[in-house]
């Protein structure tokens, strides 16, 4: 015996085929929705991280530029006025304050003797860092001190008696003092204050002023 369908039968089977159809096609646009939506949540967190992490970074390093080196000294609020007189200053050697209107000459030059404490705080005015010694230091030091600062724009190097460590580096309002030239701070101060953010005239220049 053969059965048959009827033409109802038939619509209501294909009614129900199209709407299982839409349905999976409906249950398909939510999953896509869904996994838009967490792609865009996991891309922008990874943004976040990733400002983060540059503010972060570029937090530590303005820190870094801000901390002294270890056995630095500082003085802020130094004085600039011009005189033509000897000026008293409470640090050996000096770090800044009043200065003579010449600036000794600081494009590399290394002197063997000592100069005007006036005219050196002008240099330093300028930007340039002072390589001070004593009987102290060894004369392989001393040499090795002088190759520096002759190819080293903004530095003067000379003698200082008076002072209490056999090598000083100062800059305007940073000192700090070591006991040889193979110490990694030499070359941290140089590339920190050669013309540093501390330099109250930049630019300002290092020839043309007193040479002896």
């Amino acid at each position: 015996m053969s059965s048959s369908r009827s033409p109802k039968d038939g619509s209501g089977s294909r009614r129900a085929r199209i709407e299982e159809m839409r349905r999976a096609d409906r249950s398909r646009e939510r999953r896509k929705k869904i996994t838009i939506a967490a792609a865009s949540t996991v891309i922008v967190a990874a943004a976040g991280v990733g400002v983060g992490y540059l503010v972060t970074a570029s937090d530590n390093g303005e820190q870094k530029q801000a901390t002294a080196l270890v056995g630095e000294k500082t003085w802020p609020d130094l004085s600039r006025n011009h005189v033509t007189t000897d000026v008293s200053y409470p640090m050996t050697p000096p770090v800044g304050g009043d200065h003579d209107p010449v600036w000794q000459n600081c494009d590399g030059d290394v002197y063997d003797k000592p100069v005007a404490d006036e005219n050196a705080v002008h240099s330093l005015e300028h930007g340039a860092v002072w390589v001070t010694y004593t009987n102290k230091a060894s004369a392989a030091d001393i040499k090795a001190l002088g190759d520096r600062v002759s190819k080293t724009p903004y530095t003067l190097m000379s003698p200082y008696p008076g002072q209490p460590a056999p090598i000083t580096l100062t800059a305007w309002g940073h000192q700090l003092s070591v006991n040889d030239a193979s110490d990694s701070r030499v070359a941290e101060f140089l590339g920190r204050y050669v013309q540093g953010p501390q330099t109250p005239e930049p630019g300002a220049p290092c020839g043309g002023g007193k040479s002896s």
